[in-house]
């Protein structure tokens, strides 16, 4: 893993770009890449939260110079996702990280097709 590290920062660079652009936060492009490197599901995604809390609390603060930010909306929706969150999180310690990859990679393929042909 150790070899891997120097990849972080510049994989993290792309991840804030692509986090702060789209606005999905950078867990799919982070968990995959963690999985790659031997992280078990659980240590992706874990590991992945915290990136994109860092990476949030950035974009938040540039995309509030830009106006961008409805922040009832944003709050409302973060209660919520409170609430998800710790099922989400109880739910994947009972996933194998084998069962895990599926079930993410149907999520993205999903979400590809529902974004190509939406118009």
């Amino acid at each position: 893993m150790i070899q891997q590290m120097w990849w972080m920062l510049p994989v993290g660079i792309v991840v804030g770009i692509g986090a702060a652009f789209s606005g999905l936060g950078g867990g799919f492009l982070m968990v995959p890449m963690l999985l790659l490197w031997g992280f078990s599901a659980q240590k992706s995604v874990g590991t992945s939260f915290l990136a994109i809390l860092i990476i949030s609390i950035s974009a938040l603060i540039a995309h509030n110079k830009l106006a961008n930010v409805d922040y009832k909306i944003g709050a409302i929706l973060g209660l919520g996702g409170i609430i998800g969150a710790q099922i989400g999180a109880h739910l994947v310690e009972h996933i194998s990280t084998e069962a895990f990859k599926m079930v993410f990679a149907v999520i993205l393929l999903g979400l590809a097709v529902y974004l190509f042909l939406k118009k």
